[in-house]
């Protein structure tokens, strides 16, 4: 089959090929409980450009040469003996996590902190390829509304928003604000299930005129261009006050500094994006009683919610749909802001 595939990282992100595109193995069905799955869309991740620079090498056991790709719908191509659920030619989303579902974290459905999880894309073969091997447990079938390439980055980007988005809509109340740092392929789905979820005022913060017209198109009531001074610019939308919630999908340049500053006192600033560090006085915390949340990959539920969503209109994903061939130029205009929304990746 054909694959893009990475054999070398690039701690500089300066080279013109990340990935090649090439033939490998096929996947094979090995255990009862696995299902090979025909990729029709692949979503391309900022955590990939991550994995190129080779942030991720000290986290994860990974050899290269390997095949990222942890975003993956498609359709069912072979299943293993004890595969109930689903069969060939079913159309299916992918949670990103392989477990066998024993571990205690498992069973309370919190399969992203299972130890002895697989991550396909992270830490062994993932998506940009034509064929996945994962197993039952993780699959959701899809509605005939939904197709796969128009989904996939649902798998990871979309519930890591919606796992985020969820959290802080619970807690927020009818005129209460919520600032959603960075409208990219995380922030746009965030914006559109807090509207369906809360009905706090949503304000939406990016440096990118394109991200800020697409915040408007998913509901943000408020947009505030991150000029430098967006924390002033949210203090003024909020009576001088800050947000009640602030979820940072950045995590990086200069964000959690401005993500704190500009989250009220009893307020919570949540963290999806990474890259930065959190550096705040023990004293602030306790001044302010202003909570820090993290927030990883959303679990089974999540993505089964977020897909009802999905098939209801409630949430539409911008997409920008690239050849598998054309992964490079793919991860090379997710690099420089040129995405509206989400790359996805079609063999």
């Amino acid at each position: 089959m054909k694959a893009a595939v990475l054999h070398d990282y690039d701690p500089s992100l300066k080279r013109d090929t990340w990935v090649r595109y090439e033939d490998v193995a096929e996947p094979k069905i090995e255990k009862p409980n696995e299902v090979i799955v025909r990729i029709g869309g692949a979503g391309v991740c900022r955590t990939d450009l991550h994995i190129v620079e080779g942030l991720w090498r000290e986290r994860v056991n990974v050899k290269l040469p390997y095949i990222m790709g942890h975003e993956n719908a498609g359709w069912v191509e072979e299943v293993g003996k004890g595969v109930e659920s689903v069969k060939k030619g079913d159309p299916v989303i992918c949670h990103p996590l392989i477990t066998r579902g024993l571990s205690l974290e498992a069973r309370r459905g919190n399969d992203m902190h299972d130890p002895d999880s697989m991550f396909p894309g992270i830490n062994c073969n993932g998506g940009y390829a034509e064929l996945l091997k994962t197993v039952e447990r993780a699959l959701i079938k899809l509605p005939t509304t939904l197709a796969p390439k128009d989904v996939a980055p649902h798998a990871d980007a979309g519930i890591t928003a919606y796992h985020a988005a969820r959290k802080a809509a619970a807690n927020l109340r009818p005129g209460d604000y919520c600032a959603v740092i960075g409208v990219g392929g995380l922030g746009h789905i965030g914006i559109q299930v807090l509207a369906a979820l809360c009905a706090a005022e949503i304000i939406a913060i990016d440096r990118s005129e394109l991200a800020l017209g697409l915040a408007r198109e998913c509901g943000a009531h408020h947009v505030v261009k991150a000029d430098g001074n967006e924390v002033e610019a949210v203090k003024a939308i909020t009576k001088g006050l800050g947000a009640h919630a602030v979820i940072d999908f950045v995590g990086e340049a200069g964000t959690p500094a401005k993500g704190w500053e500009m989250t009220r006192n009893a307020g919570t600033y949540y963290v999806v994006g990474y890259g930065g560090k959190i550096e705040i006085p023990t004293m602030d915390f306790i001044v302010s009683e202003k909570s820090i949340v993290g927030n990883l990959v959303g679990n089974y539920s999540d993505l089964v919610e977020l897909m009802e969503l999905a098939h209801r209109g409630r949430v539409k994903l911008a997409t920008q749909p690239y050849k598998l061939s054309d992964a490079n130029t793919a991860l090379h205009d997710l690099h420089h802001g040129r995405v509206k929304g989400r790359a996805v990746l079609i063999p």
